[in-house]
C-alpha cells in the first residue's frame, strides 16, 4: 500500500476515509441539492433496457464512462445519485488543465479525485499515460467504482464520440495491454458501464459556441486558465432545466457476445478492435439520451443566448448555427442508435 502510494502520490486521490463521508453530508450534498434547487427542474437517476441488470453489473464496483456535458456538475451529481441510492462514491478523473489555482486541486484531490496530466510532450505524455491507466486498474482490482468522460475536453457541438485514444490509455497499464486478445480482455476487466447525460439547457452553451467561433477564425486559439475557471462558475450557477442521468448495461455482455460470434475480432489490428468498442460505448450513450420538446420559444431561447457572446467580429449566423447544432446532434444520434439496434 505505501509503495503504491508513493508511486501515485502525484495523480492520486487523497485517502480521507471517513472524513470524506462527513464533508459529504455536511457540505457537498446540501451544496448539490441547493444547485439542484436553484438551477434544475429536477436531476434523475434512469436505466436503459434491463435494470435488474444494470444493478448487477455495478454491484461490485464499474467503470462509469460518460458524456461530458459540463465541468463539475456531471461528475458531482452522478456520484451524488450513486451514493444516495447504491452507496456507490466512485473515483473521478479530472484534468489539470483545470487547475487555475492550488487550492483547486487540493479540493478536488480531497473529494476522491485523481489527476489526469495533460499538455506534456509525447514522451512525458506517454509515461503519464501509463501511470494513470496502472492507478486506475488498481482501483478496479479494489472494486472501486471511477468516473471517467468518453473523451477529452467536452464535445462543444454535443456529437459525443467515444475517444479511442481513451481506450488505448486504459490498457498501457498492462505490459500485454497493446497486444491483440489482451485490448479486450483488459477492457473487460474494466466493466464499463456507459451513462448517458442529459441537459434540457446547457449553460455554458453560449461559452463553446463562442470558443468554436475563436478557433475557427484562429486554430492556434488556445483557452486561457480563467476561460475554464468562467466555466465551471457558469456550469454551476446556470440554469439546466431537466437533468437526466441513464445509467446503461456493462458493454462486457456485448463483448463477449462478439467474441463468440465473431472470434476473428482477437486477430484484427488493435485500432480495428478499438473502434469496436467505441462503436458499443457509443451506442449505448446514444440510446439512453431523454429527448426534450422543444417548441417555438425554442427560438427566442437561442437568440438570448446568441447575444450573451461578447467576441470580435462576432459571425451571428455562425454562431445561432453551432448553437442550435448543439441540441440537434443528441436527437440526430438517439434516432441512428435506434435504428441501429432494429
Amino acid at each position: 500500500m505505501v509503495e503504491n502510494e508513493r508511486r501515485f502520490r502525484d495523480i492520486r486521490a487523497y485517502r480521507v476515509g471517513w472524513l470524506l463521508t462527513i464533508f459529504d453530508f455536511l457540505f457537498a450534498f446540501p451544496l448539490l441539492w441547493i444547485w439542484q434547487i436553484r438551477t434544475t427542474k429536477g436531476v434523475k437517476l434512469d436505466y436503459l433496457d434491463d435494470r435488474k441488470q444494470i444493478e448487477a453489473d455495478i454491484k461490485h464496483g464499474a467503470f462509469f464512462m460518460t458524456n461530458h456535458r459540463d465541468i463539475v456538475m456531471d461528475a458531482a451529481w452522478l456520484s451524488k445519485l450513486l451514493r444516495c441510492r447504491y452507496f456507490i462514491r466512485p473515483f473521478i478523473g479530472i484534468g489539470n488543465n483545470l487547475f487555475a489555482y492550488k487550492w483547486i486541486e487540493v479540493l478536488v484531490r480531497f473529494n476522491r479525485c485523481f489527476v489526469v496530466k495533460r499538455g506534456a510532450g509525447a514522451h512525458a505524455q506517454l509515461k503519464n499515460s501509463q501511470l494513470l491507466s496502472a492507478y486506475i486498474r488498481l482501483l478496479r482490482e479494489q472494486g472501486k467504482s471511477i468516473w471517467l468522460a468518453q473523451r477529452e475536453g467536452r464535445a462543444k457541438d454535443s456529437n459525443d464520440l467515444t475517444q479511442a485514444s481513451v481506450l488505448h490509455m486504459l490498457t498501457l497499464g498492462n505490459d500485454e495491454g497493446t497486444k491483440g486478445e489482451s485490448f479486450l480482455e483488459n477492457v473487460k476487466a474494466l466493466n464499463i458501464c456507459p451513462v448517458s447525460i442529459s441537459y434540457e439547457y446547457d449553460p455554458c452553451d453560449y461559452l463553446k459556441a463562442a470558443e468554436m467561433q475563436l478557433k475557427r477564425d484562429n486554430p492556434r486559439w488556445r483557452k486561457r486558465p480563467k476561460d475554464d475557471v468562467k466555466s465551471m462558475h457558469t456550469g454551476i450557477r446556470g440554469y439546466k432545466g431537466h437533468v437526466v442521468y441513464r445509467l446503461t448495461p456493462s458493454i462486457n455482455h456485448e463483448l463477449d457476445a462478439l467474441l463468440t460470434q465473431h472470434p476473428e475480432v482477437r486477430e484484427m489490428p488493435l485500432h480495428d478492435q478499438m473502434e469496436k468498442v467505441c462503436a458499443i460505448i457509443d451506442n449505448h450513450i446514444h440510446r439512453g439520451y431523454e429527448l426534450f420538446e422543444r417548441g417555438t420559444e425554442f427560438d427566442a431561447y437561442i437568440e438570448s443566448r446568441l447575444a450573451l457572446i461578447d467576441i470580435p467580429n462576432k459571425d451571428e449566423a455562425f454562431l445561432r448555427e453551432r448553437l442550435y447544432e448543439m441540441y440537434r446532434n443528441p436527437e440526430i444520434n438517439y434516432h441512428k442508435a435506434i435504428n441501429e439496434r432494429v
